[in-house]
């Protein structure tokens, strides 16, 4: 019963993000099946937290949309997420659920919690950092670089990953009172989505200003993430040719989910 209500209740998310435009058919089809696992693996606390996650990150999406269009042509994923953007946010916190089901321990829970503040905190920096009024600066070494740009970083963005690190650690904690889990106190959930959710997205930030693969347009000469700008295939411009955003979103998530583990076990 507990795997039919979870596909019941990925299904209609699910299918209502769709019909908002906030995932593709391929992305409906991928969350659908992440949806179900996370309730019928686990139970309310693992699913909550990918809600939390998803609801927020669409929602902020839309916040000002016109001003980002422009911007989403640079990305090589846009807010319309795709089957491989799911799985690149919720793909590890789906492989802990399941590492759960098979062998439960009070770590895969903290590691969860630090991957999916980090999801949630460089999303939250991305969609309120290309709003902000003053260009980002490069985490390397300090300069002023183009909005949207891979390896910036500003005051709002960090604000912003800051909330939504915290977010998802309180709400973990409520979370695990509603479901009688026995977990971590509330302060040791809150600084685990805090800081692990801040390293998480710095260690984006740091990725993508240093081996994250990069392209150059061919027509602006802008230095973009997709394969196509200005109507034109781009060239290889820098970066590991592997390292795709995706790639730098898993590597970012490992690393906020070990911070929050740390943090859990000294707390």
């Amino acid at each position: 019963m507990q795997w039919i209500i979870g596909a019941l209740g990925a299904l209609f998310v699910a299918g209502a993000a769709y019909h908002k435009g906030s995932l593709s058919l391929s992305g409906m089809l991928a969350a659908v099946l992440m949806g179900t696992i996370y309730f019928g693996a686990g139970n309310a606390f693992w699913f909550g937290i990918l809600l939390l996650f998803f609801i927020s990150s669409s929602l902020l999406s839309k916040l000002r949309a016109e001003h980002k269009e422009e911007l989403e042509r640079s990305y090589a994923k846009t807010g319309r997420r795709d089957a491989g953007q799911v799985f690149a946010n919720g793909g590890l916190g789906m492989l802990l659920v399941l590492l759960n089901a098979v062998y439960p321990l009070p770590a895969w829970e903290l590691l969860f919690v630090g991957v999916m503040a980090t999801v949630t905190a460089d999303t939250w920096a991305t969609e309120c950092g290309t709003l902000s009024k003053k260009p980002p600066r490069s985490i390397l070494n300090g300069k002023r670089l183009p909005t949207g740009a891979s390896g910036g970083v500003s005051l709002p963005g960090t604000l912003a990953a800051a909330a939504g690190g915290l977010l998802i650690g309180i709400a973990s904690w409520v979370l695990q009172q509603l479901t009688g889990m026995t977990g971590q106190s509330l302060a040791a959930l809150a600084a685990a989505g805090l800081f692990g959710g801040l390293v998480g997205a710095f260690a984006d930030s740091l990725l993508g200003a240093t081996v994250q693969k990069m392209n150059r347009c061919a027509v602006c000469g802008r230095e973009v993430e997709s394969g196509v700008h200005c109507g034109r295939p781009t060239a290889h411009a820098r970066g590991w040719r592997w390292m795709s955003n995706d790639a730098v979103n898993a590597l970012s998530s490992i690393a906020g989910g070990a911070l929050a583990l740390l943090i859990g076990g000294l707390m």
